[in-house]
């Protein structure tokens, strides 16, 4: 059956929550819904089967159980064609101010069927905003002994989308992605860089294509999960915050994106104290996505090893292990590009003491290593950055600030100092060493004002 109008894959979802399970193809989940082949064989239009739902009786099917399944599919029919809007209710809520925004605003929120993302979706509802959530596909390709759970993931951001009754849009943005952050990603490490993908992908996707993007198709603001704040002063000028959970903090990542998109953005998540809110504030809503992990892994591919995505894009390349202190060699590797500043696991050096990478030379292909983990050649007093950014558009007076040099790494003390070639950062202390391509912050009190890549 079909109804004209309504969204087979909104309906499954619904219908899945009160025990009815139906589906679009030969499988009843909303996890694994797809086109049947029959309607495909049978040379029905793919717009017609696409909105079709297939349902199959058993042999213990009762004439109750048709009866409710009747009564819940007339329900959910007549719920998904009544969603024409916000509600006499919602637009009285919509008195008053949110985050220093004006209420009312059309929102588009990224949902990416994590638990950040759908409690922002459901506190924006709540507080009387149009929301259209958006689903951004960066990445659907498999990894050798790793499937993607882009399908998982959406559907668990259609389940939350149809909970909250709010549409979903599916935004295809690989191409994007692939050639602003995968191509940058893997042309970093090849050079014996270390980038960091979410700081450009922040940069070029969230606050680029999905905020351009969003504001052609009449959105006021963009919405996302990150833990941080946005405040506007009272002379209009748009400032970046850390979050309240300074455990979740994810202002490190966001010091790329610029004054202008950041007055575009609302982040109701970083006005939460801390996870287990968050995930206490899900269940209460019923959005069905408190229990799962924080994500993990690469930000476009998901939980599979930076060193399994490297083998997959670059040529393995053996070479040695080379000890710091002495030049003599102590094993092979697969490729220099693979290691990176401080790391100890992935050297599989057999037996002895751990040792930690000093250093790489790509072009000769030699990791070198040190078994002292307080070695001079692991410590550093001073940073130098190039590709600067700041928030304001304005680079700070030199002088005395705190820096972040990894995702919620400990906040250091650090004298500015502003050049034409860039910008040094002198710590109070000796701090650990920074491999070149990841990124140092800024910041004034909690205030994040942007920051570099290390050299």
């Amino acid at each position: 059956m079909s109804f004209a109008g309504v969204e087979a894959r909104r309906l499954v979802i619904a219908l899945e929550r009160v025990g009815v399970s139906v589906g679009t193809g030969s499988a009843c989940a909303a996890s694994r819904m797809r086109v049947s082949h029959v309607l495909e064989a049978i040379g029905m239009p793919r717009a017609l089967a696409e909105g079709s739902l297939r349902l199959t009786l058993g042999r213990g099917t009762t004439e109750d159980d048709v009866d409710y399944a009747a009564t819940a599919i007339a329900g959910a029919v007549r719920a998904e064609m009544g969603r024409t809007g916000l509600t006499d209710e919602a637009m009285a809520r919509a008195r008053g101010r949110l985050w220093g925004r004006a209420l009312m605003a059309r929102v588009f929120c990224g949902l990416s069927g994590g638990v950040d993302s759908a409690l922002a979706a459901a506190l924006l509802v709540e507080a009387g905003h149009d929301v259209t959530a958006v689903y951004m596909r960066n990445w659907s390709r498999d990894l050798p002994g790793f499937r993607c759970p882009w399908a998982r993931e959406l559907a668990d951001a259609e389940r939350v989308a149809v909970t909250l009754g709010i549409d979903l849009e599916v935004w295809d943005c690989e191409a994007e992605y692939k050639a602003t952050v995968v191509d940058y990603l893997v042309d970093a490490y090849a050079h014996g860089r270390t980038p960091n993908p979410d700081v450009m992908c922040n940069q070029t996707i969230k606050f680029g294509t999905f905020l351009e993007r969003a504001l052609a198709a009449g959105a006021d603001f963009v919405a996302t999960g990150h833990y941080g704040r946005v405040r506007r002063d009272a002379d209009g000028r748009t400032r970046l915050m850390r979050a309240l959970d300074e455990h979740k903090d994810q202002t490190y990542f966001l010091w790329r994106v610029g004054e202008e998109a950041l007055a575009r953005t609302l982040l109701p998540v970083g006005e939460v104290r801390d996870k287990a809110e968050v995930r206490r504030m899900c269940a209460e809503r019923g959005l069905g996505v408190e229990n799962k992990p924080d994500s993990d892994g690469i930000c476009f591919v998901g939980p599979v090893g930076i060193r399994a995505f490297l083998l997959d894009a670059l040529e393995r390349r053996a070479g040695d292990v080379v000890e710091w202190e002495t030049g003599r060699v102590l094993g092979r590797h697969d490729g220099a590009f693979l290691f990176t500043v401080g790391q100890r696991r992935g050297l599989d050096l057999g037996g002895g003491p751990a040792r930690y990478v000093v250093g790489t030379d790509v072009e000769k292909n030699v990791v070198y290593v040190t078994a002292d983990r307080m070695s001079p050649a692991l410590l550093t007093r001073e940073l130098a950055l190039d590709d600067v950014r700041w928030i304001s558009g304005e680079p700070p007076a030199a002088g005395r600030y705190l820096v972040r040099t990894r995702h919620t790494g400990e906040l250091r003390s650090a004298e500015l100092e502003l050049g034409d070639a860039g910008v040094v950062l002198r710590f109070d202390k000796p701090v650990r060493r920074v491999a070149p391509g990841q990124s140092a912050v800024v910041y004034d009190g909690a205030r994040c004002l942007g920051g570099g890549i290390v050299t």
